[in-house]
């Protein structure tokens, strides 16, 4: 979304926010948190105590950096026997600016099952790096397409 701002900002998500592998809904929410990025949907970051436990296994090894927020762990995620790899990330220790995102965990809606927010299932960010939530209100071009992440 271009109106969104860069540098990101953080908010609260007024919403009942769902996550769903392998037939098992593996986390809700009335408590999670958005960031905001200029040509990005928005990223949907879940608190530690959604997730039914278990289902979030450490990748180990995998970290990113972003220059907003910091450096990134993954998480596997499992239900029922059906293994999501890296499909989750965290900021342990985000900058300061993005304190609010500590522990707190986003998935990548591409490699659930489905993702829903307020009852309406969220269709994935283009492409296989960013992990943006894109519901029917998202419009215009967005980043994570191919030929876009150097944007």
């Amino acid at each position: 979304m271009w109106e969104y701002p860069r540098p990101p900002r953080l908010e609260p998500v007024d919403a009942e926010i769902e996550v769903w592998l392998a037939g098992e809904r593996i986390a809700y929410s009335v408590d999670a948190v958005r960031v905001l990025e200029t040509s990005h949907p928005p990223t949907i970051y879940l608190p530690p105590g959604a997730f039914t436990a278990g289902v979030l296994v450490p990748s180990g090894g995998m970290t990113t950096l972003c220059e907003w927020k910091g450096s990134a762990c993954y998480f596997d995620v499992v239900a029922s026997g059906q293994l999501a790899a890296r499909a989750a990330w965290s900021y342990a220790h985000p900058r300061a600016e993005f304190a609010g995102l500590a522990e707190h965990i986003a998935v990548y809606p591409g490699r659930m099952q489905r993702c829903v927010i307020d009852g309406v299932d969220v269709t994935p960010q283009e492409g296989d790096f960013y992990g943006g939530w894109v519901t029917p209100n998202i419009h215009g071009k967005l980043k994570g397409g191919p030929g876009t992440r150097g944007w």
